[in-house]
């Protein structure tokens, strides 16, 4: 059966055997004392069907690059799982419009999908969370909007909690404590300082200062003398950056050093991933700044191992429906029977990814392991690895 709205692909192992497997595990098992309770169809033993909600044919062309992108990173995932689960992957396509997600959703679940992987905007699994919450089906959305996280919704995009937790822990362990967060005030702006400042109260920290600007040109530029000036007043020993290079931080690099704040007194901190630029490495509030990033080792790995399979590179957020299907995948192999609900899903020891470790939480939210890098001169530098477990690592 292959159709744009309900598109099955069933691969066997023969496909891309010889480009390697990635290990998929769960990475804590179960004990038989707890394989009780629903969540998986008697479809036998380590035997699952995912439906993947993408937007195939979004009027935006960008998105249709990435659709095509996560779909291929999502049958490799299940490729990866041939011989410990049998997995049965359906594409239905949303067109990125919430209420053909919603339609998409309900399609899925009486053609007899066991879960939902996607869909990739967060208004679309909203809806679609919506639509199934009465057949108890989980949606693992590539979103990374925690607002519509919860009930059997999960975002697994990153996010900036997740990334404010791991900088703010690594910058009190070096001694650092007096925090002030410059921000733009628009939603993005605020939801990444209210994620600095929770980070740094959950660790019996208080914020020393917040600055905001407008998001204009002129307004970064007028705001960073009262940032300066603000640093003077609290002592700053680290300024933590939101914006990310499409939201002013090249500018804001450049003219905050200019008004005063050395880098080289102040730990400049970002909240945004500040590899992805490197023509902006030269400017001085980049150099030997801080930021979170997966795995560099992991992500190197997948991105070889899919353009050695498909031809091209991976979208960015490839990995992200890879470790969705990963996720199933991992936690049906345990022969858990609530494998796909919330007790299966949430397990401490989450998951091995594309990028790295990761886990689901309660709450619907993710936590990922993260990498610290900073950038020197022309290259980056990775200044704590990424953890292996969650034993010493997260909430």
């Amino acid at each position: 059966m292959v159709s744009r709205i309900s598109s099955m692909w069933h691969l066997r192992s023969a496909t891309l055997a010889l480009c390697g497997v990635f290990l998929i595990t769960a990475c804590v098992g179960f004990s038989s004392s707890q394989r009780l309770g629903g969540g998986l169809r008697n479809n036998g033993p380590n035997k699952v069907q995912v439906a993947v909600l993408l937007p195939i044919s979004s009027e935006d062309a960008q998105v249709r690059v990435l659709a095509v992108s996560a779909e291929q990173a999502a049958r490799m995932a299940m490729e990866d799982l041939a011989g410990s689960v049998d997995m049965e992957i359906r594409v239905y396509d949303t067109a990125g419009i919430d209420l053909q997600a919603a339609e998409m959703g309900l399609l899925a679940v009486e053609e007899g999908a066991e879960v939902i992987v996607g869909p990739l905007f967060a208004g679309a699994a909203n809806a679609v969370g919506l639509a199934v919450a009465s057949s108890g089906i989980s949606v693992l959305s590539l979103s990374n909007n925690v607002d519509i996280a919860g009930g059997n919704v999960y975002v697994l995009g990153h996010t900036f909690q997740n990334t404010a937790d791991r900088l703010v822990a690594y910058a009190l362990g070096r001694g650092k404590s007096r925090v002030l967060i410059v921000h733009a005030n628009n939603v993005s702006g605020q939801a990444g300082s209210d994620a600095i400042e929770k980070a740094l109260n959950y660790r019996g920290n208080v914020v020393a200062g917040i600055e905001k600007y407008e998001f204009t040109q002129q307004d970064v530029v007028e705001a960073m003398s009262r940032v300066a000036e603000r640093n003077g007043l609290v002592e700053a020993d680290i300024v933590f950056l939101t914006a990310d290079y499409d939201g002013g931080l090249p500018l804001i690099a450049q003219l905050l050093p200019e008004a005063g704040v050395n880098p080289e007194v102040v730990q400049f901190v970002g909240l945004s991933q500040w590899d992805v630029l490197p023509s902006a490495f030269h400017l001085p509030g980049i150099q030997e700044g801080w930021f979170a990033m997966p795995s560099p080792v992991r992500t190197e790995q997948f991105r070889a191992r899919f353009k050695s399979v498909y031809g091209t590179a991976p979208h960015p957020l490839a990995t992200i429906a890879y470790d969705g299907v990963a996720a199933v995948g991992a936690s049906v192999a345990t022969g858990n029977r609530n494998a796909l609900n919330k007790k299966g899903l949430t397990l401490t020891g989450g998951f091995q990814g594309a990028a790295g470790i990761f886990r689901l939480r309660k709450d619907g939210t993710v936590e990922r392991g993260l990498a610290v890098a900073t950038i020197v001169g022309k290259k980056v530098f990775v200044l704590e690895v990424a953890p292996l477990s969650f034993s010493r690592f997260g909430f």
